[in-house]
């Protein structure tokens, strides 16, 4: 039974055996309640409108769309959510779009039970979560590399690129050209199959 002092969470992950693990660890403690579960991010986003959690726990990565693109579409519809970014890839180089998009902190898979409880009562109370654990340097692409990238994936041009991230045209060549020539690709259509060869979309 909801009392009104719970922290309400939606767990959005596409694998069952996080979210039933998660949760079953989350059921220990009375002043948490897991109201909601999604496997994408427009499930995230239609469970989060019905629901109004306190707290989403977000995978970073979502079979049918990205995760920085998911955090703002669920606070249009869930205003006061905080979003706690959930993932096994800390050094990922969507995390920091995604944080940039409004996402809370990021918290580790592996992270046992009590990190888990500790991590949600500390966005509960302070609104933020700041980690341990050190970022990695080892993404293939930076942030703003990975911010043109996304994009290119969703199909826009470079001017409409250069005004989604305040850009120049030549800007953007730049960081297409330069993360193009990281991830081997000689055109828009390879560069997007080599991403998501490598975890990037």
């Amino acid at each position: 039974m909801l009392t009104r002092a719970q922290t309400r969470i939606v767990i959005v992950d596409d694998h069952p055996v996080v979210h039933d693990g998660v949760a079953a660890q989350l059921q220990r403690y009375p002043d948490m309640a897991v109201v909601g579960h999604a496997g994408s991010g427009a499930d995230a986003i239609t469970v989060c409108d019905e629901e109004r959690p306190d707290i989403v726990l977000l995978d970073l990565r979502l079979p049918d769309c990205l995760a920085a693109d998911v955090v703002p579409e669920v606070l249009r519809v869930s205003p006061d959510s905080r979003i706690l970014l959930f993932t096994a890839f800390p050094e990922h180089a969507a995390v920091a779009p995604t944080l940039a998009a409004g996402a809370c902190g990021i918290l580790v898979k592996h992270a046992g039970g009590i990190a888990i409880r500790d991590a949600i009562r500390s966005v509960a109370r302070t609104g933020a979560f700041r980690t341990a654990t050190p970022a990695s340097s080892t993404a293939p692409v930076t942030a703003r590399e990975y911010d043109v990238l996304r994009l290119v994936a969703a199909g826009h041009t470079n001017p409409e690129i250069g005004t989604e991230l305040n850009l120049s045209i030549n800007t953007v060549k730049t960081y297409l050209r330069t993360v193009m020539h990281k991830l081997a690709a000689r055109n828009r259509a390879q560069l997007i199959a080599n991403a998501r060869g490598q975890g990037l979309l």
